[in-house]
Formats: structure tokens, C-alpha cells, sequence
């Protein structure tokens, strides 16, 4: 079984079970406003962080037509009162339509709320992630799980994750044994590694049985290098042709030289005969 086959078949094993959100898509309602006067990223570790999950995340989960995931736009979730709105990183709605592409998500137009909630610590916002945004995502919105991580080297490690238990209060998730948190919800596993190029904790999903989700520069590597093994096996298949070709040519050429050999030994053989018949006669006649 090939790898991609092998991952396609995982992917479908591992993909959560949800219903159907009871909403519309909704890509835009008057009067919620869709930007602030921040629009960019707190800086380039927490960009690319974002980045790079939401891509591998929205590739994972790009074939199932109900599942949307979302990065760095609003989260409304009380119709008629734009105050109730967060910004989140990234977020994956299980059960929404993966398209339209909203500008914003409103929770009471598409019948549902986000699954899981991602955000990356800033500077500026680390102590209301930590703090008032678990209260708000899991209580007053009411997502499923919540999870915080620095991407920046330059500042202590953290990665942590709440989610709301079988009562309704809101706990946190255990570290795995090498502190990497379980998503029940998405069926994912997240932990941090070194990305040594970007400098930066790189936080990314496995599959439950330890298989990673490849980013997209990743792929592109990994396709890269299966077109050239299989560009070397078409070329040593070729020249093991051309060897079989050479060693048939030469084969035949034997062949044909030691049929010409046989040939001209038979030839010498029977003029020699003839000779020593014609010897015989004139011998004979001379008698």
C-alpha cells in the first residue's frame, strides 16, 4: 500500500462524527463590523504559527463538505449585540458548511458555534487568553475546547487546552505523556516541535495513531521526492533494458558468428572432400 493511500484510508478512519449544523452560511450580515484596526498579526512567530495550522488543518478536513475551518476573523455569538464578538486565530466548526468563505462567523445564522478554538500568545493579549477568553469561549459561546500555545522562542513554553466536561464545568486536558494534548472533538492529537528553520514552537495535528498532518511545504517535498525516485527507478528500468538489449545484441552476434564459423568449416570440410574424390580418381585413372 502506497503512503498516500495509506494516509487517505487513516483520514477516514480517524474523521469525527457531528451533526449537521441546523443554520445558513452566512458570509456577511450589515452591521457587524468584519475588521479592526488591527488586522495584521502580533508579529511574525505568531503569523506563521497561524499560518501554518490553519493550512494543514483546512487541507486535512478539506474533503468533507461540513466542516469549516477559519483563521484571524470575528466570532459573533449574540444576535443584535456586536460588544459579544472574538477574534480568534484559527477555529474549526465541525457540522458547518466548509463554504461560502465568511468574513465573519455568526453563531445564531449558521445554528451552531465553533468545535475548537486555537490562539497563539502575544504580548498584548497572552493574559486575557489565559484567563477571560477560557470563561468566554467555553461558557459564554460554548465551544467544546479551547487551546492556547507561544509559538516564540524568545518566551517561556506553553501549550494548554480546556475543554467542558460531562457537568458543564470547564477542565483542563491532560498533558500526554510527551506533552502533547488529545482533541476529542476534532480526533486529533497537537503537540509542539522545533521548526529550526523559522525559529519558532511550531504546534501541528497528528492522526490519534501518531502519523503527521503534513504541511503544504512539506508535501510539495515529499512530491518532489517520490517524482524523483520514481524518475530514478524509470531510469534504471531503462538501462536495464538497454543492458538486455546490448547483452540480446551480442548474443545474437555469437550466434550468428558461430553459425558462419560452422558454416565455413563445412564448406572447407566438404571441398576438401571433393579434392581428396578427385585425388582418388586420377589415381585410379593412372592405374
Amino acid at each position: 500500500m502506497n503512503t498516500r493511500n495509506d494516509f487517505e484510508l487513516k483520514q477516514k478512519k480517524y474523521m469525527p462524527v457531528f451533526p449537521k449544523a441546523i443554520g445558513k452560511p452566512t458570509t456577511y450580515i450589515e452591521g457587524y463590523p468584519s475588521e479592526d484596526e488591527n488586522p495584521m498579526p502580533a508579529g511574525e512567530f505568531h503569523g506563521m504559527q497561524m499560518q501554518s495550522l490553519f493550512e494543514q488543518l483546512l487541507r486535512y478536513f478539506h474533503a468533507h463538505p461540513h466542516i469549516h475551518v477559519s483563521m484571524d476573523n470575528f466570532i459573533y455569538y449574540r444576535e443584535g449585540d456586536i460588544r459579544k464578538v472574538v477574534g480568534a486565530d484559527v477555529y474549526v466548526v465541525l457540522g458547518a458548511a466548509k463554504l461560502p468563505l465568511r468574513r465573519s462567523f455568526y453563531t445564531w445564522a449558521e445554528g451552531t458555534v465553533p468545535t475548537t478554538v486555537f490562539e497563539f500568545l502575544s504580548d498584548a493579549t497572552a493574559s486575557q487568553d489565559r484567563h477571560e477568553k477560557v470563561e468566554v469561549y467555553l461558557r459564554d459561546i460554548g465551544v467544546a475546547e479551547y487551546f492556547i500555545h507561544q509559538p516564540d522562542m524568545n518566551r517561556p513554553i506553553e501549550f494548554r487546552g480546556w475543554r467542558r466536561d460531562a457537568l458543564g464545568n470547564i477542565v483542563e486536558i491532560e498533558e500526554e505523556t510527551d506533552d502533547g494534548l488529545f482533541s476529542a472533538s476534532l480526533n486529533l492529537y497537537f503537540r509542539w516541535e522545533l521548526h529550526e528553520a523559522w525559529e519558532l514552537r511550531l504546534l501541528r495535528p497528528y492522526l490519534p495513531d501518531g502519523t503527521p498532518i503534513t504541511t503544504s511545504m512539506e508535501e510539495h517535498h515529499l512530491r518532489v521526492a517520490a517524482e524523483e525516485l520514481i524518475a530514478e527507478e524509470v531510469e534504471q528500468r531503462q538501462a536495464a533494458e538497454r543492458r538486455a538489449r546490448e547483452e540480446a545484441e551480442q548474443r545474437q552476434a555469437a550466434e550468428r558468428r558461430a553459425r558462419e564459423e560452422a558454416e565455413r568449416r563445412q564448406a572447407i570440410e566438404a571441398e576438401l572432400e571433393r579434392l581428396q574424390a578427385q585425388l582418388a580418381n586420377s589415381e585410379n585413372e593412372s592405374e
